[in-house]
């Protein structure tokens, strides 16, 4: 299937960048600053049940922690609304910072780029003086997150909350919501050198770009309408220089596509919020494109999760609802053999909101029986309304082929604590 790729290119239209900028990175000479960085200490405390490792990670209570967590390079990247965290593979805490350290920001989107070897995540502010409310794009120089890092702050003045990342071998490329330029493209090498990169806008959207494990150098977008996917992948023409084509528009078939209805909570008559119709965290290995999304089935929210072709094509999908319950703020990986994990988050009249993540091997091909973890029970119910957005799962960029998670719960004051587990892919 990779082979073809370059086919679908033969007859479409070719897209360019509306305007290019050069952005000089702010550097860090080593994650903590050499030890005079504010030092922020959250989780740890390794633990195993049964195949499963649990850690926690941030426990400090914010509601919208917004969650996510990557792996590579013998170590764990975990960020929130309320700093960067970094442990081993064990679960063991190493160091950790809030978000000032580079250039502030909230609505963390993070990864691990196995080809290039390097992590990288942003931060989006929306409150600086100068209005200029940039993107801070932060990677790291090696595999080894304690060590130097570059932050490239690119100007969104008109962007709103709700941004995505993505790279494949050869670019970074940033989605978000808010006026007539909403993607971008760097080059990796670029960012991990920390070197003045160029950045390439496009005017409207192309869609979120796409976590690009398979050893593509150009990097996919996808773009969901109520109808419609669109698939689009941006490469480099003679000059090196990025260029969009989109190759594919398919009815999507989704059976469920309503936006998830707020849900509820034990001890209260408040609702929270259940996430977002439009997924995070796309991710393509393998050949194919997969996702989880937050969506309405039989008046509850409910779990979403599919497995598309690079033409469009859907191949797969699988649900996860409840007579009672909601399950909300769902991510999904899947690894090298093809088989999936879906984390996500539980509540209900009788309970509070809790961890939970399923997983589904290869040999699943209806996607019908899961092996559910709880990962981490709620205790008490939350103040209503918002609580993140997203959650985070991914596969292990050392192997590909375990899995991680990290997912909120509802701690005894009702605010956000998280639980990051690896899952290996045998259960």
């Amino acid at each position: 299937m990779l082979a073809t790729l370059a086919l679908l290119l033969a007859t479409q239209d070719v897209i360019k960048p509306s305007r290019v900028e050069t952005i000089t990175p702010m550097r860090n000479a080593s994650f903590n600053k050499g030890g005079t960085a504010k030092k922020r200490v959250q989780g740890g405390n390794p633990r195993t049940v049964g195949s499963v490792l649990l850690f926690d990670g941030s426990m400090d209570g914010n509601r919208q922690v917004d969650p996510q967590v990557v792996v590579g390079g013998g170590y764990v990247l975990h960020g929130t609304n309320s700093g960067i965290v970094i442990y081993d593979k064990k679960g063991n805490y190493v160091d950790g910072v809030p978000q000032r350290e580079f250039n502030d920001g909230i609505d963390p989107k993070m990864y691990y780029d196995p080809h290039n070897r390097f992590f990288c995540f942003d931060l989006w502010v929306y409150w600086d003086k100068e209005k200029v409310k940039p993107v801070n794009i932060s990677a790291s120089e090696t595999a080894d997150p304690r060590g130097a890092w570059n932050t490239y702050p690119v100007p969104a003045p008109n962007g709103v909350d709700g941004g995505g990342i993505g790279f494949s071998r050869t670019w970074v490329g940033y989605s978000f919501p808010g006026g007539d330029e909403r993607n971008f493209v760097l080059k990796a090498a670029d960012v991990k050198k920390g070197k003045p990169a160029k950045v390439w806008h496009f005017k409207g959207s192309i869609g979120h770009p796409v976590n690009t494990l398979d050893p593509l150098s150009d990097l996919i977008f996808v773009d969901l309408t109520d109808k419609d996917i669109v698939i689009s992948r941006v490469g480099e023409d003679d000059k090196g220089e990025p260029v969009v084509v989109s190759q594919t528009r398919k009815p999507h078939g989704f059976k469920y596509f309503g936006w998830p209805p707020a849900s509820p909570m034990k001890g209260t008559d408040k609702r929270t919020a259940s996430g977002d119709r439009n997924p995070k965290n796309l991710q393509l290995i393998g050949g194919y494109i997969y996702f989880s999304q937050a969506v309405n089935i039989s008046g509850r929210a409910g779990v979403q999760f599919n497995k598309f072709a690079l033409d469009g094509t859907r191949v797969q999908s699988g649900w996860l609802s409840h007579p009672t319950n909601s399950y909300i703020e769902t991510t999904m990986a899947a690894n090298k053999a093809g088989d999936v994990l879906v984390g996500f988050q539980e509540t209900g009249p009788e309970m509070s909101i809790s961890a939970r993540a399923a997983l589904f091997k290869k040999s699943d091909t209806s996607w019908l029986s899961p092996k559910i973890f709880r990962l981490a029970e709620g205790i008490a119910p939350t103040e209503g309304g918002a609580w993140g957005d997203y959650s985070g799962t991914v596969v292990d960029g050392d192997n590909l082929s375990d899995f991680w998670t990290i997912q909120s719960y509802a701690n005894d004051k009702g605010r956000g604590n998280t639980i990051i587990a690896k899952i290996p892919p045998k259960g």
